[in-house]
């Protein structure tokens, strides 16, 4: 792999693979991976995120409406995970290329142990020519630790391994002011730092194959975009999708990308549910840290720690109405944190290189 190779992440949701019906799609599936080959073969390295394994196994095992949701979707990924695995490697080797197969859950994210074990493998797929699928493990997932949905994984992935873009591809063309169905609905093309917030115009609706919707990919964009990732939201069942994006036509939404993060940072903005504590500061602390300035988190800015977070771990910085300012990696455990509350010429309790201030506090 060239140093400049462009590497981007494509997301494919569980709508773009599957008809009406809830059956599977598969020319659908099969133009897409022609358009995944045409873009490695122009020198792009590809990550493939593809939902999709539920609704394969629902359409293979029909289960009655009866009994326990959870088990039912266990049930339907395990089954469905096989079909679409396989039909992605059949359709790749026909075009001459290998893939891997990743099934991950969020758990595999927990620490920066795990974090740089899967970079790793990642990294090493894409040095031998290898296209990665990833999907989450739905089958073993623990419910209150399962991905929003695969837009989140893939956000992950794409702050994981640098890529330069992440590609959303969904059933519309993108987000719209007003309902994407409504005639006289604008598509907002370009989101750029200071966009306002767009929540307003999204319909909150979930698919009926997926767990998503549009407020969860524009919240995964932005904060892809403000981590230096450029992020595009496009419907994936357009024609010559991956094409238009080659050539630069793309019709879609697109998020301008912000100044790249450090790697160390990119890991640290996704592990707000791995956080172990709580940091409370003040608002000259919070001025500090909002400024346009290069600043750490000094304990003379602190006025409260909970949480039995250990030095190393993730916590989350909070200002004294209990607003979200950002999340660090603690230069020290909570035990010393609050000997040293409010303390002038201390080191700082997150240092700059390891604090990642939310873009939109």
């Amino acid at each position: 792999m060239k140093p400049d190779t462009k590497t981007i992440v494509v997301k494919i949701g569980s709508n773009v693979l599957t008809q009406e019906d809830g059956s599977p799609d598969m020319a659908q599936m099969a133009a897409l991976v022609e358009q995944v080959v045409f873009l490695r073969n122009h020198g792009m390295q590809v990550v493939l995120v593809s939902s999709g394994a539920v609704a394969f196994g629902r359409k293979s095992l029909p289960i009655p409406q009866k009994g326990d949701a959870v088990t039912k979707k266990q049930v339907w990924a395990a089954i469905g995970q096989i079909s679409l695995i396989r039909n992605y490697r059949e359709m790749f080797l026909e075009k001459g290329h290998q893939i891997a197969q990743l099934m991950v859950t969020k758990e595999d994210f927990r620490d920066r142990r795990h974090y740089l074990n899967m970079k790793n493998c990642l990294d090493g797929l894409l040095k031998n020519e290898v296209i990665p699928v990833i999907n989450e493990n739905d089958a073993v997932a623990i419910t209150e630790l399962m991905f929003t949905d695969n837009d989140e994984l893939a956000g992950l992935v794409a702050a994981m391994i640098d890529a330069h873009t992440l590609l959303l591809l969904t059933n519309v063309d993108g987000i719209y002011m007003g309902h994407p169905s409504d005639p006289s609905s604008t598509l907002i093309r370009n989101v750029g730092k200071e966009m306002p917030d767009l929540s307003q115009y999204i319909s909150s609706s979930k698919s009926s194959f997926g767990r998503g919707g549009m407020l969860t990919k524009m919240s995964m964009a932005k904060k892809s975009a403000d981590l230096g990732i450029e992020v595009f939201i496009a419907n994936g069942k357009k024609p010559n999708v991956l094409l238009d994006f080659y050539e630069g036509s793309l019709t879609c939404t697109y998020f301008e990308a912000g100044k790249s993060r450090h790697n160390h940072k990119k890991w640290i903005a996704h592990s707000e549910t791995y956080s172990k504590g709580e940091i409370i500061v003040n608002k000259g602390a919070k001025s500090a840290l909002l400024s346009p300035h290069i600043t750490s988190l000094l304990p003379i800015g602190v006025v409260a720690v909970s949480g039995e977070f250990l030095k190393g771990d993730v916590i989350r910085i909070l200002d004294e109405e209990g607003n979200k300012i950002g999340l660090g990696k603690a230069e020290y455990g909570a035990k010393a944190a609050i000997e040293k509350i409010g303390q002038n010429h201390q080191k700082p309790v997150v240092h700059y290189d390891y604090l990642y201030i939310y873009d939109h506090v």
